[in-house]
């Protein structure tokens, strides 16, 4: 076999392959015993059937067609490694010329988006600055304000509603003089916007038993977003009693004996989260500055493609402005991959089996999976390279970071591993069966190969 490349564009390229027919005979033997088998010709056992009457009964065109699409992911395979080609989105046949006699060639021409080769400058001269780390009384109030909630209790009181009371109240919607949905005895916070819009607006001020009516367009099901008449009754009036804080407190919420070791915690706590953002702040900064500095080309095949995936899903094809929102985040999302795959290739970053696994693990706990469920389902849909993929980008950009500057508002120069959370932070729940994951997850061997970017997938750098 021999192929051609043409550089179309520095995303893009096409290839002209033309095979010998003694390579492509294999192929059209393999297809004439397989339709041998699935046919039967009087005077002829299922399987014995001569080449030559398979070909006068169901034609040379089917018994090339089958040759021909089994054959092809194997010369565009050979013609991609041949030139070095990795292909983005599904490649584009054409100029196929298939031997119609015995000793003619086999040719076809094909275009495929590719990566694009990406020159990377040096990015140890870069300089980040971010907050500095200050906790104050504020900062440690909220924090014992939320944990005070944690244990509070619900307290009826006969008075007019306030915002963050908790109420209990009937609702029902009328829609052209029908009653579209009616619930009793719910339970609501005033304040959250969890349920219908106007509600909190109409519900301040309400006392216990008093009744209002308001409009506000439906959250769901078939009605969803038109305006109905709504009548809220106000049924029951509670606020959160909060305990005091004292030693008693902290002994009841914390491991410590008093309060003022409790505050001491949650300082340190607060720090520790301040600096964790700090390093946040950095990698988000670090990705902006890179993408700033180098051009990455994106093939604008993959890109509309994901973009009509996006929208027809959404059922959104129409809107214009959301349009122009996905077009630009896609863009951002693609280019973040290209460029972190070819820091990832240019410093040789490797992906373990323990790095693989800890991932999984933290995906599925940002899709509420079990891990193990979740490890099986990713490779069920051939997931696990992208997840591989995914893993050597962060560790890539990792990588940079480490050679950057980095110094807080106040001028002082950050160490990002001072906050770095603990692997038992990380580990997941104890209810984990690694080896179910681990074998997912593949050996270390098979997981240190990082995969290319998958065209429909959203960069989390």
């Amino acid at each position: 076999m021999k192929s051609a490349l043409e550089t179309l564009s520095p995303t893009r390229v096409k290839m002209t392959v033309e095979v010998p027919f003694e390579e492509l005979k294999p192929s059209l033997d393999a297809a004439l015993k397989h339709i041998g088998d699935q046919i039967q010709v009087p005077g002829f056992r299922k399987g014995k059937v001569p080449a030559r009457l398979i070909e006068q009964r169901v034609g040379r065109g089917a018994v090339l067609e089958e040759a021909v699409n089994n054959a092809l992911p194997q010369f565009y395979g050979q013609a991609l490694e041949e030139h070095s080609v990795r292909p983005l989105g599904q490649p584009e046949i054409s100029d196929l010329s298939v031997p119609m006699a015995d000793g003619d060639d086999f040719s076809f021409v094909i275009e495929v988006d590719k990566r694009p080769e990406i020159e990377l400058p040096d990015f140890s001269d870069i300089e980040l600055t971010v907050d500095e780390v200050a906790v104050g009384d504020s900062d440690i109030d909220e924090r014992l304000d939320a944990l005070r909630a944690r244990f509070g209790t619900l307290v009826t009181v006969e008075r007019a509603v306030n915002d963050g009371d908790f109420v209990s109240i009937d609702l029902s919607a009328v829609l052209d003089g029908e009653q579209i949905d009616s619930v009793k005895g719910v339970s609501y916070e005033v304040g959250s916007g969890n349920m219908l819009e106007g509600l909190d607006e109409a519900l301040l001020g309400m006392s216990p038993d008093e009744q209002k009516q308001f409009t506000a367009p439906l959250a769901g099901g078939d009605h969803e977003g038109k305006e109905a008449d709504c009548t809220v009754t106000v049924t029951a009036v509670k606020e959160r009693e909060l305990p005091e804080l004292d030693d008693e407190f902290a002994q009841l919420a914390s491991e410590f004996d008093t309060l003022d070791e409790l505050r001491a915690d949650i300082a340190r706590s607060a720090e520790n989260d301040k600096k964790f953002g700090q390093g946040v702040a950095a990698r988000d900064r670090l990705l902006e500055v890179m993408l700033e500095r180098v051009e990455v080309p994106v093939p604008e095949a993959v890109i509309s493609a994901e973009i009509q995936s996006h929208l027809e899903q959404e059922g959104r094809l129409e809107d214009d402005e959301h349009r122009a929102e996905v077009d630009e985040s896609t863009r951002k999302a693609l280019r973040t991959q290209l460029l972190l795959d070819a820091v990832a290739e240019q410093e040789e970053v490797e992906v373990g089996q323990q790095e693989l696994i800890e991932f999984l693990v933290m995906s599925s706990q940002q899709y509420g999976m079990d891990p193990n469920a979740f490890a099986k389902s990713i490779d069920e849909e051939g997931q696990i390279p992208a997840m591989v993929a995914e893993v050597a980008r962060r560790k890539a950009l990792a990588t940079v970071l480490e050679k950057v500057a980095v110094k807080d508002s106040a001028g002082n120069v950050v160490d990002l591993n001072a906050a770095v959370p603990g692997t038992e932070d990380e580990a997941g729940p104890e209810t984990v069966d690694v080896g179910e994951v681990e074998a997912v997850a593949g050996t270390e061997d098979e997981a240190d190969e990082t995969a290319p970017a998958e065209t429909g997938e959203k960069a989390d750098a």
